[in-house]
This record gives structure tokens, sequence and C-alpha cells, in this order.
């Protein structure tokens, strides 16, 4: 059985608005199919956003006390899922939300060893140490892969910020670098270049996607994933192209249109080894008019749904 679960947390942004992703999405619904979120009902993780009225006190981890108690309730209702063998698919503000998801699959199954598909423009590897906004939807995945990077240290954060980042890590590491495959990865800054060199970490940029084709993409991140005991996929809208939307808050040129999105969502739904999904990152304020990322997320997500219950209609029925 699949559980929705909302995280309408936005502290983690540089820009507002991601806190209104599922509100753009339910209005989307109702002229494409209104009867979806009756059939399919979130359940609702409380946010703290606000702390958005407040001046950020860490700079080098902006509000990042209040993202450690995000990832405590997003954990434990990922976890609780899971526990209660439901399938988690997980709407998201902003990205840094993600660390709270991959911190509850590792809490319902501590000894699984988890691979993560990180669908996105950014590769969101940065920690306190090293990123030059201190905005937070910028480092969920060096949280999950236990990651400093001390070796390009710019910033010497307070030992407030420190203490949070070492609860947002956790311990022991949550996720081995070589368990990660980013898809349509295409803007990055030096550390987070550095780590992806340092471990050998898998990079399907859009180019190499197109030529190889999105089968084939898939097929080999998941035989790269065959010794992982379960697959997490996050998928920020941002690696779309900003011709199909620009309503997210870092859009970045060269992405994907919306049938090659689809296309890579249903086929990692289809895999049983994918255990839970985000979608994450969506902005109507940033959109020019209109809802074209709610209605476009929409529409992804209600065949992403779909897909997903169908194949754990299958299971059930073995």
């Amino acid at each position: 059985m699949l559980q929705l679960i909302t995280a309408m947390s936005e502290l983690g942004a540089g820009t507002r608005g991601s806190s209104l992703g599922y509100a753009a999405i339910r209005s989307a619904s109702f002229s494409i199919q209104p009867k979806f979120f009756r059939a399919v009902q979130p359940r609702k993780v409380q946010t703290n956003n606000a702390l958005l009225y407040r001046h950020p006190e860490t700079p080098y981890g902006k509000r990042i006390r209040g993202i450690v108690r995000m990832y405590r309730r997003i954990s434990a209702v990922v976890a609780e899922t899971l526990d209660d063998g439901q399938f988690p698919l997980v709407l998201s503000g902003d990205h840094s939300n993600a660390g709270g998801t991959i911190a509850g699959i590792k809490q319902a199954f501590p000894l699984a060893r988890l691979g993560v598909v990180w669908i996105d423009a950014h590769a969101d590897m940065h920690s306190p140490y090293t990123s030059p906004s201190g905005n937070m939807h910028g480092m969920p995945l060096a949280t999950a892969i236990g990651e400093d990077n001390l070796e390009c240290k710019i910033n010497d954060p307070s030992p407030v910020t420190r203490d949070a980042w070492t609860k947002l890590k956790g311990h022991p590491q949550r996720v081995r670098p070589e368990d990660v495959a980013f898809i349509g990865l295409r803007s990055t800054e030096e550390p987070e270049d550095a780590l992806i060199a340092k471990y050998g970490m898998t990079v399907y940029r859009v180019p190499v996607v197109r030529e190889l084709g999105i089968s084939t993409v898939v097929q080999r991140v998941l035989e790269q994933m065959k010794d992982c005991d379960m697959v997490y996929v996050s998928f920020d809208v941002d690696s779309m192209d900003p011709t199909v939307s620009v309503g997210t808050g870092t859009p970045v040129a060269g992405g994907f249109d919306e049938s090659e999105a689809k296309q890579l969502l249903e086929l990692f739904a289809d895999a049983p080894l994918v255990r839970c999904m985000e979608f994450t990152e969506i902005n109507p304020l940033l959109d020019k008019g209109g809802n074209a990322m709610g209605t476009t997320a929409f529409r992804l997500l209600q065949n992403t749904v779909y897909r997903l219950q169908e194949r754990l209609s299958r299971r059930n029925l073995l």
C-alpha cells in the first residue's frame, strides 16, 4: 500500500514559496483528476516555517537547528510508514527535507544497505564548511554520506552549527558514496566536484542520458545498486528544463522535458528495489503566471502513483 506524505518545510531554501508546492499540485489536480487526493490522502508532517520570520543566527547553516527538528519529524513518519509495510511517497518543500527521509529509511532498516538515486540539476553535497550560501537545501546528500569535506573548507562554522550538523549526519554513515547515482546533474561547485572525483561517484548528465536512452540508464543504475537492500529515489523538479516551468528555486538550463522525467519516474517506480520516492522544490511563487510547475508536477505525481499502485498490487497478489 502506498502512503503519500507531505513535508512542506522550506527552511533550507534561499527563496520563499516551496512550502506551497503541495497546494500548487492539489490546485492543479482539480482540473485534471479532481478525486485524486480523495483516494490518495496525504499524511502531513508538522513544519517550523515560522522560523523564516527570524534572522538566521547561523550563516553557514541557515536555520540548521530548525532543520534538525524537521529531520526528526520526517524520519519518524517515514520510519513508521515503512514499519507498517507501506511505501512512502514524500512531497517536500525544499530539498533539505530529503535528508530526513533518508534518515527515516535507515531508522526503519538500520542494517540495510541503501542506494540513492538523485535526479537533480544539483549535487546538494555542500556542508557548513564549504557552502558559499549557507542554504541547507544544498546539503542533504552530504548529511546522508556523512561528509564534512574539510579538504575544501572555506567557512568556520560556529559551535552551534557544528553541533547541529553532527546531529544531521547521525551515526553511522547512512549511505555509501558508491551507492549514489546522479541523473540530470549539471550545476555543481568545486567542493562537490571534488567529492564526486574522490569517491568516483556515478553521474549521468542529460546529454549522456539522451545518448544512452533512459531505459538503459535506469538499468545501469539498478545494476550498480544490485547489492543494496533497497533504493530511494529523490526527484527535484529542477532536473527538468526551465522551458517546462521556472516554478522552482534554482532552475538550470539544459534539463529534461516532461516526457523524459515521466519515463525516468515510471521505470524507477516499476523497480522492486525502490522502496521510497520523493518529489521536491515545487515553487508556485516563481511561476510566471498560472500554475505551470504545479500542473506538470501533478501529472508526473499522478502517473508515478498509478505505476507504484500497480506494482504494489502485483506484489500483494503473489
